[in-house]
């Protein structure tokens, strides 16, 4: 089986993609540092190993951790050792911290967010209506970015004050391309400034998720210091990074495929048709890293080997025409059924999945509503993706606002 090495700069992430399913539905992979896993690529078999009880989060079954491989250094550790959270752990404990998590976002209560985000919305839109007409503008910066990470810390009771030191350490956090002597102190960083939000909350208590997390510890739950601490980080960062990809890359597949752009606009295409095919089609989660396997496990004609490391590709199995069809490759916002698996599948999928398509859904249309000429300002081709192998997420998103609705030229 030939090994396929995961470009630490993602300059490729759409050939990548071809190169994993081609490779057949388990693919041996490199990840940044001369780490060997397997990947899954095909859809059908993510989805089996995405339920088999064989396939676990525990880091200590892996071959490699128990030979002393991994360095604590190594710049995706803390994606894979992030310490004991419902990320981490499998069975009654994943339940159990689960449940108090999925409590905060059912459908109804996230329901309740809509006013507050159509709130921060208008106020996102307001701001880019004062920027200077005619110029270019970082549409992530100035509006895929503030959105999600302004709900995420009102659910979670974080203080905006927070914000700029919090995307300064999720950014190394995530980047394959931060240096290894400075992995520990940023890994460091983060659970000093979570341990200050925890703190605060715990002398003043609010209506959140994180006051909620630390009650029920208090009630007889038994959550620790340690699971409070890593479920807050776990939301925040999970909770921010999706949405942002998936505003950006929704306003990216919309720009280069105009005739799908003016049937949206003029309402013979839905927005949740857009959203749904932009998580299959251009998913902000390209790979989730990693599970373990207990037993050997045959995956198609395969085996994924007893204590290796199994990262999910979700950028290779969006495409997968052996569940799509001969038009996967195809941006397809009428496409239906469309059963992506984006924010996974079986008993760990997102809990967020509700809040992320929420938000989408809410500032996505205002976006265009104000701005129906809004383009790219710069080819689709020059786009560059950020080195991070685990989300699909550009460096910037230049656009060309227009004329705001009802505005003269």
């Amino acid at each position: 089986m030939t090994r396929i090495a995961l470009d630490p700069f993602v300059r490729d992430l759409d050939g990548e993609s071809a190169a994993l399913r081609a490779a057949g539905p388990l693919a041996e992979v490199e990840l940044p540092g001369g780490v060997h896993v397997y990947a899954v690529t095909h859809h059908r078999e993510a989805r089996a190993l995405l339920t088999d009880s064989r396939v676990v989060k525990d880091i200590n079954v892996w071959n490699a951790w128990q030979r002393g491989e991994i360095p604590a250094d190594w710049p995706l550790i803390g994606l894979v050792n992030p310490g004991r959270s419902m990320l981490t752990v499998d069975g009654p404990d994943h339940r159990r911290l689960r449940t108090l998590v999925a409590q905060a976002l059912t459908v109804k209560r996230v329901e309740k967010l809509r006013a507050g985000i159509e709130a921060l919305t208008n106020a996102s839109l307001e701001r880019l209506a004062a920027l200077p007409a005619g110029e270019p503008v970082d549409l992530k910066a100035e509006f895929a970015y503030p959105l999600p990470m302004n709900v995420i810390s009102e659910l979670m009771g974080v203080d905006a004050a927070d914000h700029p030191r919090l995307k300064e350490l999720f950014e190394k956090f995530f980047s394959t391309q931060t240096p290894p002597e400075e992995v520990p102190q940023m890994m460091a960083d983060l659970g000093t400034l979570f341990t200050k939000i925890v703190e605060e909350k715990k002398a003043n208590p609010g209506d959140d998720l994180t006051s909620a997390l630390i009650a029920a510890s208090e009630d007889g739950d038994h959550l620790t210091d340690e699971e409070i601490l890593n479920t807050l980080q776990l939301i925040i960062a999970a909770g921010h990074e999706t949405t942002i990809s998936l505003i950006v890359n929704v306003v990216e597949a919309l720009a280069i495929h105009p005739e799908q752009r003016k049937k949206v606009l003029s309402g013979e295409i839905p927005w949740e048709g857009v959203i749904e095919e932009t998580l299959r089609w251009n998913t902000p989660t390209s790979h989730v890293l990693i599970r373990f396997a207990t037993e050997d496990i045959e995956v198609g004609d395969k085996v994924l080997p007893k204590g290796e490391g199994l990262v999910v590709s979700f950028g290779a199995l969006g495409r997968d025409e052996e569940q799509y069809g001969p038009t996967a490759g195809d941006f397809d916002a009428t496409r239906t059924p469309n059963r992506h698996i984006a924010f996974g599948h079986g008993p760990h999928v997102c809990p967020g999945a509700a809040l992320s398509r929420l938000e989408a859904g809410i500032a996505l249309p205002a976006l265009y509503e104000r701005f129906p000429e809004l383009d790219l300002a710069v080819p689709a081709a020059e786009l560059r993706n950020k080195p991070i192998v685990t989300q699909n997420d550009l460096h910037d998103l230049p656009v060309k606002l227009g004329c705001p609705f009802g505005h003269d030229a």
